[in-house]
């Protein structure tokens, strides 16, 4: 294990954690009880540290405290401010001892400003992240990556409870990046204003983004909300609110290299991507299916997009990549103007939207309901149309959720307790079976 702060110091920790037995799923995607990391919950301020804690009150102790961690070992970082730039190589706990980097007061996080990247984990494994406040990198907020060894992923990681923003603001500069991340849980964190992607997902799999709020700021370029691509698969998006979270506020699959693949013989961009019971406001298109192979999205509420509901594109068109097909859009409710979404689907070339199934949405057109049956590829099975959902005014639901999105990053929405985020809820009683209110959990899904 290594730990560096860029600032030309390189440390060699007194001893690195390595497993080589097939590591236990953070996100119960196996049925049974949930590892230690991902059973992890969030902390209130101790009235003394746990057993083995460290503290660290300044950079060099957190330095110090990160290059002789232990697994099963608790890092508390005192509120302040901190350097950013912090690296971390090979640091790594145990299923049932995780290694722990939590801020110590959840309601005075400590705050990671400025430089290119706040965190970069490389080739860690088994860690827990929450409790601290990441704001102005020029490059991305928090990078998570396998140090480029393709065949063998970073993780079992959790992100809790952290608030990343202004990062960018332009170009290929994300919130937070993963590249080459198995097993991996981000929950009832806030992002706001990036440049490239809130989460880049590279090569990614068996991961959970559960109860995040994902908002878009004036003067961020904003590509897209999270992001997955380059062999990912096995992704739940899961009860987020989007804020004109980018162009496509969520970008499943997308277009990437050929040497970034993971694994390096994936032919397809995603596999096996959900999003289920999330409320998308704004955004030029809120779903984005981009070189996939087989996604479902259900459950979702989606008001005002400003250009389309959904499109499906082919940007990978390398031998061997299937058109992007087979996408699942069911029990969603859509709240749309038609002078601004004059094609509900756009398809791109290189695709087979024939492939696409669609089934019991309900699709209402404010500025003229009776025109509220958009042309789709396929049939919408049992499609309701022209009823209004009568959802809660946008611009309170908004500020209630920002205010919530705070207190959540402040750890206060216990893991086990009410949902850290909202949901547009119709008041029209046809329209609530549809949208994100009506979300229920599958009783084969143990994420």
């Amino acid at each position: 294990m290594h730990v560096r702060l860029f600032n030309g110091i390189f440390c060699p920790a007194a001893r690195c954690y390595r497993k080589a037995a097939e590591l236990l799923l953070v996100v119960g995607l196996a049925v049974g009880p949930m590892s230690a990391l991902a059973a992890q919950q969030p902390a209130k301020v101790p009235a003394t540290l746990p057993a083995g804690a460290v503290r660290a009150a300044d950079d060099a102790a957190l330095r110090a405290a990160l290059r002789n961690a232990r697994p099963g070992q608790t890092i508390v970082i005192a509120p302040g401010r901190y350097q950013p730039g912090v690296y971390v190589e090979r640091l790594e706990g145990r299923p049932e001892a995780p290694i722990v980097i939590s801020g110590e007061n959840p309601s005075d996080p400590p705050v990671f400003e400025g430089g290119a990247q706040a965190w970069h984990l490389s080739r860690c494994r088994h860690l827990v992240l929450r409790h601290f406040v990441v704001r102005g990198q020029s490059a991305n907020g928090i990078n998570i990556d396998d140090g480029g060894e393709r065949t063998r992923p970073a993780g079992p990681i959790v992100l809790e409870n952290l608030h990343v923003s202004r990062v960018g603001p332009e170009g290929n500069r994300d919130g937070i990046k993963l590249s080459g991340v198995a097993d991996f849980v981000i929950r009832r964190c806030t992002i706001e204003g990036w440049g490239g992607q809130a989460v880049d997902m590279v090569g990614c799999r068996n991961g959970l983004i559960d109860q995040c709020v994902f908002r878009g700021l004036e003067g961020f370029s904003q590509a897209t909300g999270p992001q997955t691509k380059g062999g990912t698969s096995d992704v739940v998006v899961r009860r987020c609110v989007m804020i004109n979270a980018g162009q496509r506020a969520v970008n499943i699959g997308g277009s990437t290299g050929m040497d970034f693949f993971r694994p390096p013989d994936a032919k397809y961009e995603a596999k096996r991507i959900t999003v289920e019971g999330c409320t998308f406001i704004g955004s030029m298109a809120p779903i984005a299916f981009v070189g996939v192979d087989g996604a479902v999205v259900r459950n979702n509420t989606i008001v005002r997009p400003s250009r389309w509901v959904m499109r499906i594109l082919q940007e990978t068109t390398a031998e061997g990549f299937p058109p992007c097909r087979d996408g699942v859009f069911e029990r969603n409710l859509i709240v749309y103007d038609g002078r601004e979404v004059r094609e509900a689907v756009n398809v791109g070339p290189n695709t087979s939207p024939e492939s696409f199934r669609f089934g019991e949405n309900l699709w209402f057109r404010i500025d003229r309901p009776e025109a509220s049956r958009p042309r789709l590829p396929a049939d919408d099975r049992d499609g309701i149309y022209g009823v209004n959902p009568r959802l809660p005014d946008v611009d309170e639901f908004i500020k209630a959720t920002l205010a919530e999105g705070g207190s959540q990053a402040r750890g206060e929405a216990e893991e086990g307790g009410p949902a850290a985020v909202r949901t547009l809820a119709a008041r029209e009683p046809r329209a609530a079976g549809y949208g994100a209110a009506a979300w229920k959990p599958s009783t084969n899904d143990k994420r």
